[in-house]
């Protein structure tokens, strides 16, 4: 079977650039016949997904079925491409929420990252501590909500010169998305 890369951008005239892969998988015999939410069934329509991502060196695997929440991680260069987010949310969410009506959203779970806790923003925290107090600033955390969620938000205070320099914010939420490697991971800063 002969499948051609929706992502690729080749023209389909131009059949020397045409990226095409050879895939050895049973697709879903009723492609239109909506699916039960089950493990089984989520994991046969990523497999008629597979072959575009491990063509671009990638691949995807359940980490987790709650409730109406699915949570795929990307795997290989999936995982760390720029346009992951694009991935999950215009390729696999829409396919597997046209196939299985029952799934509200689809997340991408990141392996092996630290868990969301006062303690593991105080490790990213430090690193910039002695660089604010240089500055006469202190930083700390406010709150953490949403932890395990579809969205979390960790609130922190800066005080000091600092407090006002965006460059400074944008680079600890940096720092910060890094480090948990959380999809959807808000940083706020309290006023």
């Amino acid at each position: 079977m002969t499948i051609t890369s929706p992502f690729d951008n080749t023209d389909e005239s131009d059949s020397a650039t045409t990226t095409t892969t050879t895939a050895a998988f049973t697709p879903l015999e009723n492609t239109e016949e909506t699916l039960d939410l089950t493990w089984e069934n989520v994991d046969a329509v990523l497999e008629e997904m597979r072959p575009y991502l491990i063509q671009d060196g990638g691949n995807v695997a359940i980490s987790e079925i709650d409730g109406p929440i699915v949570r795929l991680e990307l795997q290989g260069a999936c995982g760390t491409c720029p346009s992951s987010t694009q991935t999950m949310k215009m390729g696999l969410e829409r396919k597997l929420m046209e196939r299985i009506p029952e799934i509200q959203e689809v997340i991408q779970a990141m392996p092996d990252s630290p868990d969301l806790n006062n303690e593991q923003i105080n490790i990213v925290l430090d690193t910039v501590r002695p660089f604010l107090q240089v500055a006469g600033g202190t930083i700390d955390v406010e709150s953490i909500k949403g932890e395990g969620g579809v969205q979390p938000t960790v609130t922190l205070r800066m005080e000091g010169s600092a407090a006002s320099l965006n460059s400074v914010k944008l680079e600890i939420a940096q720092r910060l998305q890094r480090h948990f490697m959380i999809a959807g991971l808000r940083v706020e800063w309290a006023k």
